[in-house]
Protein backbone atom coordinates (compact mmCIF):
# COMPACT_ATOMS: atom_id res chain seq x y z
CA UNK A 1 0.00 0.00 0.00
CA UNK A 2 0.88 3.35 -0.69
CA UNK A 3 1.75 5.69 2.32
CA UNK A 4 2.74 9.51 1.95
CA UNK A 5 6.69 10.13 3.11
CA UNK A 6 7.42 6.97 1.06
CA UNK A 7 10.78 8.06 -0.70
CA UNK A 8 12.88 6.57 -3.76
CA UNK A 9 16.33 7.61 -4.77
CA UNK A 10 18.18 6.08 -7.95
CA UNK A 11 21.44 7.69 -9.84
CA UNK A 12 22.40 7.56 -13.34
CA UNK A 13 25.40 8.19 -15.23
CA UNK A 14 25.37 10.85 -17.91
CA UNK A 15 25.80 9.16 -21.13
CA UNK A 16 26.08 10.24 -24.02
CA UNK A 17 22.65 9.53 -25.21
CA UNK A 18 21.68 11.29 -22.41
CA UNK A 19 22.97 14.62 -23.56
CA UNK A 20 21.22 17.77 -25.09
CA UNK A 21 23.15 17.96 -28.14
CA UNK A 22 22.28 14.42 -29.12
CA UNK A 23 18.78 13.98 -27.28
CA UNK A 24 18.16 17.22 -29.58
CA UNK A 25 16.93 19.42 -27.06
CA UNK A 26 19.65 21.61 -27.44
CA UNK A 27 23.51 22.26 -28.74
CA UNK A 28 25.10 21.86 -25.64
CA UNK A 29 27.22 18.44 -24.29
CA UNK A 30 24.72 18.69 -21.18
CA UNK A 31 22.52 16.89 -19.63
CA UNK A 32 18.98 17.09 -21.83
CA UNK A 33 16.28 18.63 -19.78
CA UNK A 34 13.92 15.60 -21.25
CA UNK A 35 16.35 13.22 -19.99
CA UNK A 36 16.17 14.53 -16.43
CA UNK A 37 12.96 14.58 -16.44
CA UNK A 38 12.63 10.99 -17.47
CA UNK A 39 14.96 10.28 -14.50
CA UNK A 40 12.65 11.92 -12.85
CA UNK A 41 9.32 10.03 -13.47
CA UNK A 42 11.21 6.98 -13.36
CA UNK A 43 12.19 7.28 -10.23
CA UNK A 44 8.83 7.96 -9.08
CA UNK A 45 7.46 4.88 -10.76
CA UNK A 46 10.24 2.30 -9.57
CA UNK A 47 8.86 3.26 -6.11
CA UNK A 48 5.27 2.95 -6.35
CA UNK A 49 5.33 -0.40 -8.71
CA UNK A 50 6.07 -2.58 -6.23
CA UNK A 51 2.92 -1.63 -4.52
CA UNK A 52 0.36 -1.56 -7.49
CA UNK A 53 -1.71 -4.33 -7.70
CA UNK A 54 -1.85 -7.29 -10.44
CA UNK A 55 -3.30 -5.64 -13.64
CA UNK A 56 -2.31 -2.20 -12.45
CA UNK A 57 0.43 0.66 -13.35
CA UNK A 58 1.32 3.92 -13.71
CA UNK A 59 1.72 6.60 -15.64
CA UNK A 60 2.74 10.52 -15.33
CA UNK A 61 -0.05 13.00 -15.87
CA UNK A 62 1.87 16.14 -14.33
CA UNK A 63 5.52 16.94 -14.95
CA UNK A 64 6.82 20.32 -13.31
CA UNK A 65 10.86 20.43 -13.03
CA UNK A 66 13.28 24.02 -12.49
CA UNK A 67 16.45 22.34 -14.46
CA UNK A 68 18.10 25.14 -12.48
CA UNK A 69 22.42 23.35 -13.35
CA UNK A 70 23.88 21.78 -16.01
CA UNK A 71 25.54 18.13 -15.99
CA UNK A 72 28.32 17.70 -17.93
CA UNK A 73 28.71 13.73 -19.37
CA UNK A 74 29.74 11.08 -17.17
CA UNK A 75 28.74 13.10 -14.16
CA UNK A 76 26.40 11.37 -12.03
CA UNK A 77 22.95 12.18 -11.34
CA UNK A 78 21.13 11.25 -8.70
CA UNK A 79 17.22 11.46 -8.10
CA UNK A 80 15.41 11.99 -4.78
CA UNK A 81 11.72 11.59 -5.00
CA UNK A 82 9.07 11.78 -1.88
CA UNK A 83 5.51 10.43 -2.71
CA UNK A 84 3.46 13.85 -0.62
CA UNK A 85 -0.02 13.10 -1.34
CA UNK A 86 -2.57 10.48 -2.28
CA UNK A 87 -5.51 11.50 -3.97
CA UNK A 88 -7.81 8.52 -5.10
CA UNK A 89 -6.23 7.21 -8.34
CA UNK A 90 -3.84 9.99 -8.33
CA UNK A 91 -0.15 9.93 -6.71
CA UNK A 92 1.98 13.10 -5.92
CA UNK A 93 5.61 13.48 -5.79
CA UNK A 94 8.16 16.27 -4.67
CA UNK A 95 11.49 15.24 -6.74
CA UNK A 96 15.22 16.93 -6.62
CA UNK A 97 17.78 15.81 -7.94
CA UNK A 98 21.82 16.58 -7.62
CA UNK A 99 25.07 15.74 -9.34
CA UNK A 100 28.50 15.01 -7.94
CA UNK A 101 28.53 19.15 -7.41
CA UNK A 102 25.20 20.59 -6.62
CA UNK A 103 21.63 20.58 -7.02
CA UNK A 104 20.59 20.40 -10.34
CA UNK A 105 16.60 20.48 -10.33
CA UNK A 106 13.55 20.51 -8.61
CA UNK A 107 10.01 19.93 -9.15
CA UNK A 108 6.88 18.11 -8.61
CA UNK A 109 5.79 15.09 -10.40
CA UNK A 110 1.94 13.37 -10.43
CA UNK A 111 1.48 9.88 -11.55
CA UNK A 112 -2.33 8.40 -12.29
CA UNK A 113 -2.90 4.38 -11.20
CA UNK A 114 -4.55 2.99 -14.09
CA UNK A 115 -6.12 -0.64 -15.44
CA UNK A 116 -3.67 -1.81 -17.95
CA UNK A 117 -6.20 -3.93 -19.76
CA UNK A 118 -8.27 -0.99 -20.24
CA UNK A 119 -5.91 1.38 -20.60
CA UNK A 120 -4.95 -0.76 -24.02
CA UNK A 121 -8.57 -1.15 -24.91
CA UNK A 122 -8.88 2.36 -25.15
CA UNK A 123 -5.69 2.82 -27.15
CA UNK A 124 -6.90 -0.11 -29.44
CA UNK A 125 -10.00 1.62 -29.98
CA UNK A 126 -8.29 4.84 -30.74
CA UNK A 127 -6.53 3.35 -33.82
CA UNK A 128 -9.31 1.49 -35.14
CA UNK A 129 -11.20 4.87 -35.40
CA UNK A 130 -8.27 6.38 -37.00
CA UNK A 131 -8.48 3.61 -39.73
CA UNK A 132 -11.96 4.82 -40.28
Amino acid sequence: MFVEGLANEMTWIVGQKDLASSFGSGLANVLATPVLVGFCEECCRMMVDPSLSSGEQTVGTEVCIRHIAATPLGMKVTVRAVLTKIDGRSLHFDVEAHDEIEKVAEGTHTRFIIDSTRFSDKLNNKKEKLKG
